[in-house]
């Protein structure tokens, strides 16, 4: 009875002390809408990476020109990195979509020894190897903007995906109902991002006779949707309704359907604040998913809560609810440029000095 008792004492001591450490993890903010994952909780325990400052912080992104989004990605990491004067210096490292580019630029990361790294992988496996390198060697490795086939990284906050595509992608069967035709634009060929994207929208359309009569990529950028789209309408103008996985997409279609005098279908949108003034005048049926570019903020701040020795959880989850056009209308900027991303943590100088009209 006495070692029964004594076990269950221990047990209870246990789980108030796990208890008691998740509450802590979850007093660290990383974003709004961003929040402790409820399938896998654990945890990164406090002191594991602790260190005094100056810090500099190294940050691998995935391609910072890829388009206007992967653009504010990078406006918004420095400056949540400008905000915090312990962070010395910030290294963002371009690696163009290319694999063996984004493992040279971890690697030489390490060497240069940062004492954080935040990943965007370019695939599911091309940072694997070099994020393993990096925590062997004593540095927290913070993972967004895509998942990769390890868990080898410190912390990780997933936000789009499948839950990004099953927003529009639900929205969408709304629309055109059991039997309709659509298009999908699709974003970049073989990026996570854009298969996890899908794979949502596939999860939209489990139980439903909808097809999906053309299927192409328009690498998430305006020019390459606009052509795609001019091909499709010349091809079969008969749609009834379009999957867009990204906003650029969206207005270039949208212009596509406008130039041949033609009624717009319903088609999906992004938080983008020329998507936003484009819906709100035009006023055809819409939805936005939300994917802020202030991940890259919220990659800052979980480097510097690891550093300060705080505990983490290990996983967080970024699945917010799509944006109808009333809230669209409210966020719309007429004196910023089609290029700016909501929601936004940039402060108000910073939007007007890199996106005043």
């Amino acid at each position: 009875m006495r070692s029964n008792f004594l076990k269950g004492v221990l047990t209870g001591l246990v789980l108030s002390t796990a208890l008691s450490g998740a509450a802590m993890a979850e007093e660290v903010f990383l974003m709004d809408g961003v929040t402790p994952s409820t399938t896998d909780t654990t945890v990164v325990p406090a002191g594991a990476f602790a260190k005094e400052g100056p810090w500099v912080i190294g940050m691998s992104h995935f391609g910072v020109n890829a388009n206007t989004w992967t653009v504010q990605v990078a406006h918004e990491t420095e400056a949540a990195a400008a905000k915090d004067s312990r962070i010395e210096k910030l290294i963002i490292l371009d690696a163009a979509f290319d694999q063996e580019k984004q493992v040279a630029d971890i690697e030489d990361l390490i060497a240069q020894g940062v004492d954080a790294i935040i990943v965007q992988p370019v695939t599911s496996t091309s940072a694997n190897a070099s994020i393993e390198k990096a925590v062997a060697a004593g540095i927290p490795v913070i993972l967004h903007t895509g998942r990769i086939e390890s868990d080898a990284f410190t912390t990780e906050i997933q936000g789009g995906a499948e839950h990004f595509g099953k927003v529009m992608g639900d929205w969408l069967v709304e629309q055109v109902g059991n039997d309709g035709k659509i298009w999908v634009l699709r974003g970049l060929a073989g990026h996570p991002e854009d298969t996890n994207r899908y794979n949502g929208l596939m999860q939209s359309l489990e139980g439903t006779n909808i097809q999906i009569v053309a299927e192409q990529n328009g690498d998430w950028q305006y020019d390459t949707g606009k052509k795609v789209c001019e091909t499709l309408y010349l091809a079969d103008p008969n749609v009834d309704g379009i999957w867009s996985s990204g906003a650029d997409m969206t207005r270039a279609c949208v212009d596509v359907f406008k130039a041949f005098g033609a009624p717009i279908p319903p088609i999906s949108g992004e938080g983008n604040n020329g998507f936003f003034g484009q819906w709100t005048t035009e006023g055809y049926e819409s939805i936005s998913a939300e994917y802020s570019p202030s991940q890259g903020a919220a990659g800052v701040r979980a480097a510097v809560a690891l550093l300060e020795g705080k505990e983490l959880f290990k996983h967080y989850d970024y699945n917010p609810a799509g944006w109808d056009r009333d809230r669209a209308a409210a966020a719309y900027r007429a004196d910023l440029s089609a290029n700016v991303w909501w929601p936004s943590e940039l402060p108000e100088e910073k939007l007007i000095e890199l996106y005043g009209n």
